[in-house]
């Protein structure tokens, strides 16, 4: 599985697709932060606080992450060659899991400079130092998490089309919908329980610094969930 890990990243930066994602991520995420005015320009806000960027992130993550997995099967389908695949001496289930976990490396590799703005805020603190430490970092784990359960979802979603196009659509739409689709339901019907089906009350739970084993089984199980998903549909073929 290892093997197959590395040789997912190579295929990433061998293309342009890598560089891409890293580039768009942090351009998006400078941008809005730091140059456009508006709620998440952190300047303009006032307050030495990363808040704005925990709740850009998870947003620029339900694009950015089905961009990348979207390739992850829906491309050897199409190519023909998941056959070959399966006729190494590798499980089906490691395929999967290796495949999975070179994407997760991709999305930590990008998020990895952004821990630079901790820095930014804690000169910007009056006085310099002055930051949140607790919900910073548990907002940090709460991004983790996420990048789990968004990977899992897309890499499920590559296994439903042979279009890379349509793997993308459908993982951004699942992505939402487990992300924002109960919070949404739970406004509407006032039954706020509901909620707590969804990842951004998990996520919000975790970016209050305070790490709730309920939270992490919520997040593990749905990335195993879709992993289980995916390697039922492959199996099933």
């Amino acid at each position: 599985m290892i093997a197959l890990i590395k040789k997912e990243i190579t295929a990433f930066f061998a293309s342009t697709i890598g560089y891409l994602v890293i580039g768009v991520y942090l351009v998006l995420n400078g941008l809005f932060l730091w140059v456009f005015g508006g709620n998440f320009n952190i300047l303009d806000s006032g307050f030495a606080d990363l808040a704005p960027y925990f709740e850009l992130a998870p947003w620029v993550l339900l694009f950015l992450i089905p961009a990348i997995t979207m390739r992850a099967f829906s491309e050897e389908l199409r190519m023909g060659t998941l056959e070959l695949l399966l006729t190494k001496p590798i499980s089906l289930n490691n395929i999967v899991l290796g495949k999975y976990f070179g994407a997760v490396l991709l999305i930590i590799l990008a998020v990895l400079p952004t821990l630079l703005y901790i820095f930014t805020i804690s000169e910007l603190g009056n006085p310099p130092g002055n930051w949140d430490v607790g919900s910073t970092i548990g907002s940090f784990i709460g991004l983790l998490f996420l990048i789990l359960a968004y990977s899992a979802i897309g890499i499920f979603s590559s296994t439903l089309s042979e279009n890379q196009i349509v793997a993308f659509i459908i993982g951004v739409i699942l992505c939402f919908l487990l992300y924002y689709g109960f919070e949404g339901l739970a406004s509407l019907g006032g039954d706020f329980a509901i909620e707590e089906l969804g990842m951004k009350a998990h996520f919000d739970s975790v970016a209050r610094g305070v790490l709730d084993t309920r939270d992490i089984i919520y997040f593990v199980s749905i990335a195993a969930l879709f992993l289980f998903f995916t390697t039922l549909k492959l199996r099933k073929g």
